[in-house]
């Protein structure tokens, strides 16, 4: 990827990243911003907000870092397992295990705490709802096999970068466990579908590029003959 291509992809997944974290923390924390207007204070408000939107702008850096050392991780995985055949049966394996591990582990779900527990598994069908979709649009427009990698990266490293929200114990734990849900999964639905495009796009930059530089040579070839003659 060119570095021009690559300025577009990063800015415009952070751009998603801060979009989808503001609307989705005002919904959110709506009485948390709602005591700001009622009180009229339009800069604290303002302020809250964009620190929501900065907010998603770093969960966009974590997507992004996450996005890229997959890319390592699963070459690395095809290399050691030697066929592709193989490494799709770990990957769903380790699906599998991280699914098990949100629900009896991470979410800390209580017979006692109904509403709780209704929105942890809503939080748990939109992650795998979201993959599952981007992950067949993703293999509908490269390649079927790309399907279990797909969700392989949707689920396992959206729930690693959502990991630190998980892990908090204390506070308003769960505004911020779905807060930061959407956009991991908005940011990493994004990379995945649009990155070939970028590809794409930077071979016929190179091409174009490559193009001006010969009819550059050519020119003061010419040039050069010229004033020989």
């Amino acid at each position: 990827m060119t570095i021009r291509n690559w300025v577009k992809f990063f800015l415009r997944a952070m751009a998603i990243g801060g979009a989808i974290t503001a609307v989705v923390g005002l919904i959110v924390r709506w009485d948390f911003f709602y005591g700001y207007l009622q009180a009229g204070e339009i800069w604290q408000f303002l302020g809250a907000f964009l620190w929501m939107v900065f907010l998603g702008f770093t969960m966009s850096v974590v997507a992004q870092m996450g996005f890229f050392a997959y890319l390592t991780v699963h070459q690395f995985g095809v290399n050691m397992f030697r066929t592709l055949t193989l490494w799709n049966w770990v990957q769903m394996l380790i699906i599998a295990v991280v699914l098990f591990d949100l629900v009896f582990f991470r979410f800390q779900l209580t017979k006692d705490d109904t509403g709780r527990t209704v929105l942890y598994i809503f939080l748990l069908a939109t992650l795998i709802a979201v993959s599952s979709v981007t992950a067949y649009f993703k293999a509908q427009w490269t390649k079927k096999h790309a399907l279990i990698s797909a969700l392989f990266f949707m689920i396992v490293i959206t729930t690693l970068e959502w990991l630190p929200a998980l892990m908090v114990t204390s506070g308003n734990k769960d505004e911020w466990v779905t807060i930061l849900l959407f956009p991991l999964l908005a940011v990493n639905a994004y990379q995945l579908l649009v990155l070939p495009k970028y590809n794409k796009q930077s071979d016929v930059d190179k091409e174009k590029l490559d193009k001006r530089r010969e009819e550059r040579k050519k020119a003061k070839k010419q040039t050069a003959k010229s004033k020989k003659n």
